[in-house]
């Protein structure tokens, strides 16, 4: 019985003294690492607003296909077939591309730089703003009837850092659709190489991606900002949200 008690006490104080350097880090966090982010995030959105929307342009070098040679002779010959790899008999009804001469299709290299640029930041949003809502969290106190105000700026705080994450998480999982759509409209251009639309839809979303990507760089600057603020401006509600007893008879 003795043994357990002390082990559990042991547990305890380990959980203790983590909570309390995770409040110190994360203090620090809000006081000296936001505000680098703020700078270094801005730097690379006006990186991304100065480059020239004909930057991201990039041709698709997919063949157009080669217009079938027709006789103006009607054949009385039974039209020929071929095997597929599959051995499966299929009548010739139009040129097929079977293979790219110029290799795979890559990537938009130019979108692609700034998505890996942006991602790290990203990911660091989603993790600082996590730490701030554990923070606060380990400082809200045990709630008392009587004064409260500084708990509901607890919870406003914790409000906009869970937004601030869930966002963050929104940022990543665009640049995932982004190539999982941008490949669906690669395929359109293999399949039916002679529409002009699609190779001119994948400029049009190569485009809008790089918009995309100058919002949520401007979206995660403005996130480092705002949350530096609020939580700078009511720092001492937020580590002491309740006034203690005697500081109220003394107010008093």
């Amino acid at each position: 019985m003795g043994i357990n008690f002390k082990r559990k006490s042991t547990r305890e104080k380990k959980v203790t003294e983590f909570i309390e350097e995770f409040k110190k880090e994360s203090e620090q966090l809000v006081r000296e690492t936001f505000p680098k982010k703020v700078l270094e995030i801005d730097a690379l959105y006006k990186e991304v607003k100065s480059e020239k929307s004909s930057s991201c342009a990039q041709t698709v070098d997919i063949p157009y296909p080669v217009p079938l040679e027709t006789s103006s002779e009607p054949s009385t010959k039974k039209r020929k077939t071929e095997v597929d790899v599959n051995n499966h008999n299929s009548e010739i009804t139009g040129t097929r591309v079977l293979v790219f001469p110029g290799g795979p299709v890559p990537y938009n290299k130019f979108v692609q730089s700034y998505c890996e640029k942006a991602k790290p930041l990203m990911q660091g949003l989603m993790e600082h703003a996590n730490m701030v809502r554990m923070w606060i969290n380990f400082l809200i106190p045990k709630i008392e009837d009587g004064n409260n105000f500084g708990v509901a700026i607890q919870e406003d705080v914790v409000s906009e850092a869970r937004q601030v994450e869930s966002e963050a998480s929104a940022y990543l999982d665009q640049i995932s659709r982004y190539y999982l759509q941008r490949a669906r409209i690669i395929t359109k251009i293999a399949k039916y190489p002679h529409i002009e639309d699609y190779r001119q839809s994948i400029k049009e979303f190569d485009q809008r991606q790089v918009v995309n990507l100058q919002n949520a760089i401007l979206e995660m600057r403005n996130h480092y900002a705002s949350l530096h603020d609020i939580i700078m401006k009511n720092i001492d509600k937020i580590k002491v949200p309740q006034l203690t007893e005697v500081v109220q008879v003394q107010l008093g």
